[in-house]
This record gives structure tokens, sequence and C-alpha cells, in this order.
């Protein structure tokens, strides 16, 4: 596992233990030496990447695979200051919301009955075993999707069957046609896919709004005796 001591060092990433060793294959693979030498390459260049290095696996870092409940995937960090930060659709507290994740606060509300957060860092669902995994896990400054295509989509399709394999009964939330292009990856017989139109407000409407992932969500930890999660963000 060389490369990951080398992206460790020149970047100050942290990644939970288990999930380095569920990994290293793919921390030694070639593609995965390019990611990271690709990163490397635009820092030298004075090129803004988002999140910051110690943040680019904090989603890995916050939901060790063993605890892993329910994946949100997210397509690409979002690209203004101070908003990534290794956690899909989260923004640090003293952030405003961005749109998405408004309307998830909206569905939540109408869902659960839970009152809108205040804030946008959904820290505690992680910790409570939600995987908040964007399918790229950075992203230029300012350049939506601009990493999307130097490798990290390879890595993040394997985290997802890793997931679909080691878990016994986890809850995938695809939100939009991008995130259901995943769906290939999970095992149907043991997991449940929830799929729905994706939060943005160009296309909340058509099928977001309403889709009830919360509960659904809960409902089908119940029934397998897991703990259900705790929406509530204060």
């Amino acid at each position: 596992m060389a490369i990951f001591p080398q992206i460790s060092s020149s970047m100050n990433v942290r990644i939970e233990e288990s999930w380095k060793q569920v990994l290293a294959d793919e921390f030694k693979k070639p593609y995965f030496k390019q990611v990271v030498e690709h990163l490397k390459t635009e820092k030298t260049q004075g090129k803004t990447i988002y999140p910051a290095g110690a943040d680019i696996f904090h989603a890995f870092d916050a939901t060790p695979i063993a605890q892993v409940k329910v994946v949100i995937l997210g397509q690409d960090p979002y690209h203004g200051p101070r908003q990534a930060h290794g956690l899909s659709f989260s923004v640090q507290k003293g952030v405003a919301p961005p749109p998405s994740l408004i309307n998830i606060f909206k569905e939540l509300h109408d869902d659960v009955g839970m009152a809108i957060p205040r804030h946008g860092f959904l820290e505690h669902w992680a910790q409570q075993g939600v995987l908040l995994l964007n399918a790229s896990l950075t992203v230029r400054a300012g350049e939506p999707m601009s990493h999307s295509k130097i490798g990290w989509h390879h890595f993040t399709d394997t985290v997802i069957a890793k997931v679909s394999k080691e878990r016994p009964h986890a809850v995938f939330i695809l939100w939009g046609k991008f995130a259901q292009q995943k769906e290939t990856l999970i095992d149907h017989k043991k997991h449940l896919i929830l799929k729905s139109a994706h939060p943005s407000p160009l296309s909340a409407h058509n099928g977001f709004f309403g889709s009830r992932p919360f509960s659904k969500t809960n409902e089908w930890l119940a029934k397998k005796g897991i703990d259900p999660i705790d929406w509530s963000l204060e």
C-alpha cells in the first residue's frame, strides 16, 4: 500500500484504518497513482482544489465500512470557497446551504416532520453510518466536474461495490440519473435502493419532493433489526 503514504504525506490526507485495508489494492493500481500525480501537478501549478487535502477522504474517515448503513451518492464536490469538506451535499457550519441541500431539508421536513436545520453540516449523519460519498472526490475551484475524468470514478465505483459486498442490509439513496447509473454495482437482493429525481432546483419537482427517502430508510433499517438514523442536525 505504498501509494497511500505518498498521497497522505503530500496532501495531508486522513482515512480511517478499515478503509485502508478494504481499498488497499486500489491504492496500488496505476489509475490511482495517476489521480495522485494529477492532483500534485495542479497544486504545483497554483490551482486551487476543493476540498482541502485533509478532507478529500473525510467521508471514509467519518464512517468506517463496518458502520455503513446508508450511502447517499453525490456527483461532485462543491466548487465554491469554504463549501466542500469531503461529505456529499454537506457544508461547514457558517456556510449557507446550497440550493440542493435546502431542498433536501425541505423533503426531510415533509417526510418526517423535522424542523429545517439551521446549518448544512451533515457530520451527525456520517457518524451514524451514512456514507456521504461523491463520485469525484476533488474539483478545481470554480470549475464543476473538472476532475470527473481523472480516475476518481474508478475508485468510487469500487467503494460502492465493496459496500454492497461487505455490508448486510444497506440503503443506497440514488438521486438523479448520474447516481442511478451506479445501480448495477449494488446487490439488489441484499440492499434497498431508493431512486428519485435529484434535489437540484432544476429537477426536485420532478419526483424528488414526496419521495420520502428518510422515512423509507429508517423503515428498512428497523425491519432488518438495525438502529435507524437520527436525521436531526441540532
